[in-house]
């Protein structure tokens, strides 16, 4: 009876992941990464390396620094001031949420620029240095790009901070599908700016008036919809 339940649960679980990752835009934000699989790092000063992520240290919900390996294990610390981008395989469910995120929209990948969007397809998430507006002023800040496929105009990062509407919970597993209540957006290569729930419909028009074909298509929009509206948006009104 106990191994039904389980399985049954089970099936529940991968149903409702299916759907919801399927439903959204969106790069679920990783918090774990393999070990097994090599990452990508760039380098400010250029270099290209190619590595086993080792160990990550967070402070305050950003990245502080990562340990790296290479093939024959010798290990290096990387900080977020020497890394201009990444490529980073997530692990164990957030691989299996991000690898869904990429399947349903495959032909769609063309409007990262300068993004190897052939990593993205295989699952990794990208991390990039972005500027960003803070109480206490501009900062750079490593941060995930959640939308690398079509940030073509606006560019979409995770705030590690930001706190989720309801999600679905199944024996205590709380599954992918909360809304985050903020991003950082960055329009045009503009600084990136905290964008909030409570504030999208003040920010509407701002983010979206450059392109009047699409906004004819919304006089009326919700928050649960902001990956739609910027993918549709890119798809609409950003020239390759």
């Amino acid at each position: 009876m106990k191994q039904s339940i389980v399985k049954f649960s089970l099936l529940v679980m991968c149903f409702l992941m299916a759907n919801l990752t399927f439903a959204q835009k969106f790069t679920t934000p990783a918090d774990g990464f393999s070990h097994k699989k090599i990452a990508y790092f760039t380098l400010q000063d250029g270099t290209e390396l190619s590595a086993y992520v080792d160990k990550v240290k967070r402070q305050k919900g950003l990245i502080a620094e990562i340990e790296v390996k290479d093939e024959s294990g010798k290990k290096k610390t990387l900080t977020p001031e020497q890394i201009k981008h990444m490529y980073l395989p997530p692990s164990g469910f957030d691989k299996l949420s991000t690898t869904l995120d990429k399947a349903y929209d495959a032909q769609k990948w063309n409007q990262g620029e300068n993004i190897n969007q052939e990593y993205i397809k295989e699952g990794y998430v990208f991390f990039e240095q972005a500027e960003v507006m803070l109480k206490k002023g501009k900062e750079t800040l490593l941060l995930q790009l959640l939308n690398p496929a079509f940030c073509g105009s606006i560019k979409v990062y995770h705030d590690p901070y930001a706190q989720e509407t309801t999600s679905v919970g199944i024996g205590g597993i709380t599954m992918a599908g909360g809304d985050d209540k903020s991003y950082y957006v960055s329009k045009n290569g503009d600084t990136a700016f905290l964008l909030k729930k409570k504030n999208y419909d003040e920010t509407f028009e701002l983010l979206y008036k450059d392109c009047p074909e699409f906004m004819k298509q919304y006089e009326k929009f919700k928050w649960s919809d902001f990956d739609i509206h910027v993918y549709e948006h890119a798809e609409t009104c950003t020239q390759e």
